[in-house]
């Protein structure tokens, strides 16, 4: 059985971040979104400026979770959301997905103020997130060739 190694989560807006910290969430988003996945597409896509980044240590210290958290109207005119989600391959099936998200959901909240979420959600992950209240909502889309659905979590 898979133990959940210990970690924990810090969340800081771009202009906080220091130059590591950012240089660790860039390696790590184009690991495995470029390199693991073969999807060659333009991470810096403008909004990491405008957004939160939660980032999710190993005791060590080494970075091994993120997910960009993006303010209402910066990517959806009346929705909050969140993207870049990603684990290493080091804690890659080990259940750190669970905390990512709950850690994920908590900051959501707090700094948007309970506003409703929609994300575009790889097709696979569907069950994940509709453990967390998220619901499909349109068809299925190809978004750098990877099957992508839309899904939408209501405000509280």
């Amino acid at each position: 059985m898979n133990t959940l190694p210990e970690a924990f989560f810090c969340c800081l807006p771009f202009h906080r971040l220091s130059l590591e910290e950012l240089y660790a969430i860039m390696a790590l988003r184009q690991e495995v979104f470029v390199v693991e996945q073969n999807c060659p597409y333009l991470d810096a896509d403008g909004k990491d400026p405008g957004c939160h980044h939660l980032m999710g240590y190993l005791a060590g210290g080494r970075l091994v979770a993120y997910t960009r958290l993006i303010p209402p109207g910066l990517a959806y005119p009346d929705h909050a959301a969140f993207g870049r989600v990603v684990t290493s391959g080091e804690v890659r099936g080990k259940g750190f997905g669970r905390p990512l998200m709950e850690a994920t959901l908590k900051w959501m909240q707090q700094l948007y103020d309970n506003a409703p979420i929609k994300i575009s959600a790889q097709t696979y992950l569907i069950p994940f997130y509709q453990a967390y209240g998220f619901a499909t909502v349109g068809e299925l889309y190809l978004e750098d060739d990877i099957p992508h659905i839309a899904m939408v979590k209501a405000g509280q």
